[in-house]
């Protein structure tokens, strides 16, 4: 299915499909309350019903929004104006702040920050690597720079995401690129990836994440396996000793480096968000009634080697501290009721 083709088949079919949800509402009510007793976790299935309801509107409202603002652009002549990239920004931020607000109630969830955090040193750009396991990794990361600490990301992200057509709309009108693990001939991503984080301002943060795709024991394997292909003995045994992340792919992040010289390094841990990568996931893993814990280590600049040999081996060398510290710190329960 072509791009255009894409969205004039979702978007309406999400506007639509949030409004069927809710005119059916009180039915999806009385089956949710009615499996609640039967099923594991205290009232998993209202919970999670609600926090779906939430996201379909704020995706349908979101849809709607960025229509009226490409008919109000000229049809989407002036749409990536800084004023129109302004306005983009802060309607993700609103979405995020929302849909967070009541996740975190409904489903008591306490996310707390440990480490120096990007507000630590102010009026600088910042390179934001993280640990990616899941989908929710990437909201919460976003969420966290946008809405606590002001920052403007500019995103590196699988293309499959872009089958979310409020995604697909937005990231397109902003600074960001979606890219394929397995690209074709003629396809240099780490030339993508420095376009995109050249030029970065003082509340920009370039986010990547390094291990190209989310934590699976498969991907781990597979990770292990082409550094042996290549002669990477080193590297390979390295990445098996590590249990909870990938082994790193420097190329984009290398890129990354060189594209924005003036730029800090701020390398990002999180527990409890693994492996929520099927609707099986979800309903099996995803934390309910957990605090969960996002860390951050922020590097000058002038803390990174030069070379190119020595910066993978710092990567390295960070991707084993961050296996280590999600080793030591899984999710804590929290009493009923209890998160903030």
């Amino acid at each position: 299915m072509t791009h255009w083709g894409r969205r004039l088949l979702l978007a309406p079919f999400v506007v639509w499909l949030a409004g069927w949800a809710w005119l059916t509402a009180p039915l999806w009510l009385i089956a949710a309350a009615a499996l609640s007793p039967l099923l594991p976790g205290r009232m998993r299935v209202l919970r999670l019903m609600w926090v779906a309801f939430v996201y379909l509107t704020l995706e349908s409202l979101v849809l709607v929004v960025l229509f009226g603002w490409w008919l109000a652009s000229g049809f989407g002549r002036r749409i990536r104006t800084a004023y129109w990239e302004g306005v983009h920004y802060e309607l993700v931020q609103a979405f995020l702040w929302v849909f967070f607000r009541e996740a975190k109630r409904v489903l008591n969830l306490s996310i707390t920050t440990d480490g120096p955090t990007p507000d630590a040193f102010p009026g600088r750009p910042i390179l934001v690597c993280c640990r990616h396991a899941g989908p929710g990794d990437s909201f919460t990361l976003v969420y966290a720079l946008m809405h606590d600490y002001q920052r403007e990301p500019r995103v590196v992200l699988k293309d499959s995401l872009a089958w979310d057509p409020a995604i697909d709309v937005v990231l397109n009108r902003l600074p960001a690129r979606f890219i394929t693990p397995h690209p074709g001939a003629g396809q240099d991503l780490e030339s993508q990836i420095a376009a995109l984080a050249d030029g970065l301002d003082a509340d920009d943060a370039f986010v990547i994440f390094p291990e190209g795709g989310n934590f699976t024991p498969a991907r781990r394997d597979r990770a292990i396996d082409r550094l042996r292909t290549l002669g990477l003995e080193k590297m390979a045994d390295r990445a098996e000793a590590m249990t909870h992340v990938l082994a790193p792919r420097p190329g984009g992040f290398l890129a990354a480096l060189d594209a924005a010289p003036d730029a800090d390094v701020v390398l990002v841990a999180h527990t409890g968000l693994d492996h929520l990568r099927t609707v099986g996931d979800l309903w099996r893993e995803l934390p309910m009634d957990k605090r969960l814990v996002m860390r951050w280590w922020q590097v000058r600049r002038h803390e990174i080697p030069a070379g190119r040999e020595e910066r993978i081996e710092w990567l390295f060398d960070w991707w084993e501290r961050i296996d280590q510290w999600v080793d030591e710190n899984q999710p804590t329960e929290l009493p009923a009721g209890g998160a903030g």
